[in-house]
């Protein structure tokens, strides 16, 4: 078990990978001519999935470096540095090509669900947060532990879904400055807690560093 500030800290930085506020010109764009019947939908399938997405990882991330033989402190690495490039492009208030590509947007236009890909795989949880719910869940092996980052998972699942619902609103009582400035704070969050990934993994995979 972590202390609660740890929680906090783990919470805090998932939300800021995830990034919600961030999605929404996005989909506001990909749900533009669906009726609300269908976009209370899509957003239901949207929380779902990131809920589903993310607690998979919880339970079967370690499990996968594992099998592929990784090094939690070369995953701490290169999860710090995957985190680092989201956190640039949203000090730039652009979305991160790791988390989706011109060709995946322009793709996307023509599917009629965009609820699971591209909204919250790769748009919300993608690598970013799934990098960042593997380097947490090893943090401790206790099962409450596991427990509180799989209700921090719930609570960001039903942001998101609060969040998108909301979207109309926001979009008009809140500029497309606003929405970039928060992206920056965000992004500035990240960079710090990329880099102490970062610190952390090279400080195991050299312990001539500590």
């Amino acid at each position: 078990m972590l202390e609660s500030a740890e929680y906090i800290k783990i919470f805090v930085g998932l939300l800021a990978i995830v990034n919600p506020f961030g999605a929404i010109p996005l989909f506001i764009s990909m749900t533009a001519d669906e009726e609300s019947s269908q976009r209370r939908k899509t957003i239901n399938q949207v929380a779902v999935a990131v809920l589903i997405i993310l607690l998979v990882t919880l339970l079967l991330g370690e499990q996968l470096l594992h099998f592929f033989g990784i090094s939690i402190d070369s995953f701490r690495v290169g999860g710090g540095i995957l985190i680092l490039l989201m956190a640039i492009a949203m000090l730039h208030a652009k979305t991160s090509r790791v988390r989706q590509t011109a060709e995946e947007a322009e793709e996307s236009i023509d599917k009629e669900s965009v609820g699971v890909v591209p909204l919250a795989m790769p748009l919300l949880a993608g690598p970013g947060a799934i990098s960042a719910v593997i380097l947490a869940a090893h943090r401790s092996t206790a099962v409450s532990h596991y427990l509180i980052i799989a209700v921090g998972i719930l609570l960001l699942s039903l942001m998101v879904w609060g969040v998108l619902r909301l979207s109309p609103w926001i979009a008009s009582h809140v500029s497309a400055t606003g929405i970039n400035i928060f992206t920056r704070i965000m992004g500035l969050i990240l960079a710090a807690i990329a880099v102490e990934f970062i610190a952390n993994g090279l400080r195991g995979l050299f312990p001539v560093l500590a």
